[in-house]
């Protein structure tokens, strides 16, 4: 016979609104409490997608049926590790879930990463999705920018900074987003990748629409277009991965239409170091070869590019969890399966982790639903080991978290704020205008 079971979800990105939904759906008695830092929910579907992909933007509904659904409460404005600790959690619930992504920039190691201009990719998507808890002001006056990576993060990255402002007006973009690429000086977005066309890490849909902008033109350049034995393999395998040499032929191939915006794709180019005395004023490349198994080597030949901003879009990582074990190499919590591995490898009783945080920042939303369903079911394979003690009122954290002075963004507050955005939105002809200040967000949401 089951028994009840209360279990905190600390992380209210997909990863952690997954977890909560199969949870509830696999165990009738269970109950979920998915505790989030900040005021609004959906984590990187909200503060990590460019504006101007409403379509990615659909998981939102999935998202907000599970959120909303009896049997799963919405806590926000919480932070773990400030507001809550773990010890305090294993109080009120028989098991944890963190489920808290990866929102930081991997680092970049070279000479110069550090110079007035050189920004993470991290730090610019949350300035154009809206998060509170970035500058409002972004600088915008470089006319030649580089972005390194090979990723749909550099992809958007550099649609972004090509896109003209006008072309944004449609989407949900905040206001001071608007104002600042109203500012954009930018003209010619140079991206760079290690490898050739057939390790791009595009998805072909993302690297299509490079071109549906009537005010850019793309450019790939033919020098480091190689495709070596793995790249063939890689292209015979992957349908996705032949649509994207396809889509890199094309450009390649096509006349330019004298767009006033150009983003540029450099493959087989490895940044070496960002140039400048005192701010960025270039990035150093190495062209690089293909050695036939999916690797390239440097050949000692450099190209320096007049660049005045660079971008590092070379991936994300998590951070450690206070209390909580964490691999820092690999910028993961030690898991088997989900289950929480102290130190010595030993299961952290009552303590799992599911999405970024479990397993690296790869693979879509299919992948994210497949993760939380392992974690799941290895929760539920361990329900009879963790402790059933008589558990307080599901009030109980609520109180608790008032006596040490944080209050709470549950579900009524958020649909307020949800509300006031998309009728902002209707008045201004956008999908919606997101709120950006946090003291507003809380302030929106609790008027009468």
């Amino acid at each position: 016979m089951s028994r009840p079971l209360r279990v905190a979800v600390v992380g209210a990105g997909p990863a952690g609104i997954y977890a909560a939904d199969i949870l509830t759906n696999q165990h009738p008695e269970a109950s979920v409490d998915v505790i989030e830092r900040l005021p609004a929910p959906y984590g990187l579907v909200r503060y990590g997608v460019a504006p101007d992909h409403p379509r990615i933007k659909e998981i939102i509904k999935a998202l907000r049926r599970a959120l909303g659904k009896p049997g799963v409460r919405l806590i926000g404005n919480v932070a773990y590790g400030r507001d809550l600790k773990l010890d305090e959690l294993r109080q009120f619930y028989d098991a944890v879930i963190f489920a808290t992504g990866a929102t930081e920039d991997r680092d970049l190691d070279v000479p110069g990463v550090d110079l007035p201009g050189s920004h993470g990719a991290a730090d610019f998507v949350s300035w154009y999705t809206g998060h509170p808890d970035h500058p409002r002001d972004w600088p915008l006056d470089a006319r030649h920018v580089a972005v390194i990576g090979a990723g749909n993060v550099a992809l958007d990255v550099a649609r972004m900074l090509a896109k003209p402002v006008a072309e944004q007006m449609t989407t949900e973009v905040p206001d001071n987003v608007v104002r600042g690429l109203a500012a954009n000086q930018a003209t010619d977005i140079h991206v760079f990748a290690r490898r050739g066309p057939a390790s791009i890490k595009f998805s072909p849909m993302e690297l299509r629409e490079l071109s549906h902008s009537p005010s850019v033109d793309v450019h790939v350049t033919e020098e480091g277009f190689q495709v070596d034995d793995a790249g063939q393999a890689a292209i015979a395998a992957s349908k996705g991965t032949r649509l994207v040499v396809d889509t890199l032929l094309k450009y390649l191939e096509a006349e330019p239409t004298g767009a006033p915006h150009r983003i540029h794709i450099h493959m087989c180019q490895a940044p070496v170091e960002i140039l400048g005395d005192g701010r960025v004023e270039g990035l150093r490349t190495e062209r690089t070869e293909l050695q036939g198994d999916g690797t390239a080597r440097g050949t000692g030949e450099f190209i320096d590019w007049p660049v005045q901003a660079v971008y590092r879009a070379v991936g994300y990582r998590s951070t450690n969890l206070a209390d909580v074990p964490f691999d820092d190499a690999n910028g993961v919590v030690p898991n088997a399966g989900g289950r929480v591995l102290d130190l010595d490898g030993a299961q952290v009783p009552g303590v799992y982790v599911t999405g970024w945080v479990k397993r690296g920042p790869v693979g879509l939303i299919g992948h994210t639903k497949s993760d939380a369903s392992e974690t799941i079911a290895n929760l539920l394979e361990d329900l009879d080991a963790l402790p059933a003690p008589e558990r307080p009122e599901p009030s109980a954290i609520l109180e608790h978290l008032a006596a040490g002075g944080t209050k709470p963004f549950l579900w009524e507050d958020w649909e307020r704020l949800d509300a006031h955005e998309i009728a902002l939105g209707e008045a201004d002809g956008r999908e919606r205008i997101k709120v950006v200040d946090r003291d507003e967000m809380l302030e929106v949401s609790r008027r009468a």
